[in-house]
């Protein structure tokens, strides 16, 4: 262990990446030997599933329109009680009508989101390893399919900390009391410029807090670039499910070299409005607010990683409509504020999630 500390001794920008090897050696071997898995009496043989998403949405940007189709498969092949590879990839159309008018034409952007191997040690930890989303803010992970987002625009500093990482990951969560749950990830990511597999050099975490009784959760993300700049990125979130309203807020907090903002969220599900209530307890209403403060990067930079390369504003409006379980139709409303230009952006569109068992479902 010596050996590993002296190498990153008096090597600036190095700390961080010898925090996470001293984590891997030292702390993971507590985590594997820790409390196993609680027995199970009744257990059913897992099987692979075919899951994910798919959608259609027409994007309309200052007056031109754009069409944007995609499919978001996910496969999840358990291999035991203990392991699962679990991939996802992304496939989205990119089509628009030439000025002087024509057919529609365009790209398809072809991504690989995720491709990673899970052992799962014990109640505490997950180890993975392979590529993964990097767990920077919750929107990355949790919210940005568009059958799960509550409105199809993301956010404005979307870019910044997310994406995906090649390398390796420690997460899991635990009890501290009745009333407070800890959740926690951390991960060392390697440079790759692999076709569909880029990552950067990176290592980082992210903490939370979880509140069962309020079901309030809030939490902060660290990211430490190891390569060019060795900038860090910091990032803050914060969650709440009201008990007694069908309502979610959320919101993000994102700093990094590349630039800053925040935005806050309000879902609202018209279950309980008490006239018309079997129209309007399929309808979900949603506002959004946010703003983007320009880091210090090019403006090709800033096209790169879709990024405002000003300081912008923008307040968001959307409703979604839930025909059946795994279809619903979205719309929403933007107006975006920047020196370069005010500008109203349009979506409408509908999405659907599906899932297929790939195997027979018996006991073992």
């Amino acid at each position: 262990m010596d050996h590993i500390v002296k190498n990153f001794e008096g090597r600036p920008g190095r700390t961080a990446q010898a925090t996470c090897l001293l984590l891997l050696f030292c702390v993971l071997p507590t985590l594997l030997t820790a409390q196993a898995l609680d027995p199970v009496l009744e257990t059913e043989r897992p099987v692979p599933v075919l899951t994910g998403n798919a959608g259609f949405f027409t994007n309309v940007t200052s007056g031109k329109d754009e069409l944007v189709p995609s499919i978001n498969p996910v496969i999840l092949l358990p291999l035991g009680d203990r392991w699962l590879i679990e991939s996802r990839a992304e496939f989205k159309g990119a089509f628009q009508r030439p000025d002087g008018g024509g057919s529609y034409g365009g790209k398809v952007e072809q991504e690989v989101d995720y491709l990673q191997v899970d052992y799962i040690a014990n109640r505490y930890v997950t180890v993975t390893a392979g590529r993964f989303l990097t767990p920077f803010g919750i929107y990355n992970e949790r919210l940005y399919p568009i059958w799960i987002r509550s409105l199809q625009p993301t956010p404005l500093i979307f870019p910044l900390g997310t994406g995906s990482s090649d390398g390796a990951m420690l997460r899991g969560g635990f009890s501290l009391n009745p009333k407070v749950n800890l959740n926690y990830a951390t991960y060392f990511s390697t440079l790759s410029t692999v076709n569909k597999f880029e990552s950067d050099r990176t290592a980082g975490g992210r903490l939370g807090f979880f509140l069962p009784g309020p079901r309030i959760e809030a939490g902060a993300s660290w990211q430490k670039e190891l390569q060019h700049e060795r900038s860090n990125a910091f990032g803050f979130h914060f969650a709440w499910q009201p008990t007694a309203l069908p309502l979610n807020l959320r919101s993000e907090y994102a700093r990094s070299h590349d630039g800053s903002g925040y935005w806050f969220e309000a879902a609202y599900r018209l279950s309980q409005v008490p006239f018309w209530q079997k129209a309007l307890r399929r309808t979900e209403v949603v506002g959004r607010a946010q703003q983007l403060f320009a880091g210090e990067i090019s403006e090709k930079e800033a096209e790169e990683y879709g990024l405002p390369d000003v300081n912008t504003r923008q307040g968001d409006f959307g409703l979604n409509y839930y025909l059946r379980d795994g279809l619903k139709a979205a719309a929403s409303y933007s107006r975006r504020f920047n020196s370069d230009g005010n500008m109203n952006l349009w979506t409408v569109g509908i999405a659907y999630r599906f899932a297929f068992p790939l195997g027979s479902v018996g006991p073992q």
